[in-house]
């Protein structure tokens, strides 16, 4: 049976210290550049969001973490950046000690607002 997780603390908790600190780290970068923003628990994950549209959202997996702009333009407009990353159709991964790309977060985040 899975983990319900009620608030972001408990959910980065589970997830042990490397994986709740990089998450933790990417949520704090988007919050702190886009101050409009909000956070919550949906779908038992992380997302960011303004009004009821959703932003940003992140999950933890065994060996990565997999990030979602919530927007397969922006997925596309912004894979030729991603050399590097496991790349999909609306979602990237990144290791789960990634050194945060505060650059390729606020960029991603700023063209999914331009969307909405």
């Amino acid at each position: 049976m899975a983990t319900t997780f009620a608030t972001i603390p408990e959910y980065l908790a589970h997830h042990g210290p490397i994986k709740g600190q990089t998450m933790q780290t990417i949520l704090d970068v988007i919050t702190q550049h886009f101050p409009e923003l909000s956070t919550k628990i949906a779908w038992n994950v992380p997302h960011v969001y303004v009004a009821k549209t959703y932003v940003f959202g992140m999950s933890a997996a065994k060996n990565h973490l997999t990030l979602n702009p919530w927007s397969t333009a922006v997925m596309t407009d912004f894979a030729p950046r991603m050399d590097g990353y496991v790349v999909a159709k609306t979602t990237f991964h990144v290791p789960v000690d990634w050194q945060v790309d505060q650059g390729l977060l606020c960029a991603l985040v700023r063209a999914r607002l331009a969307e909405l």
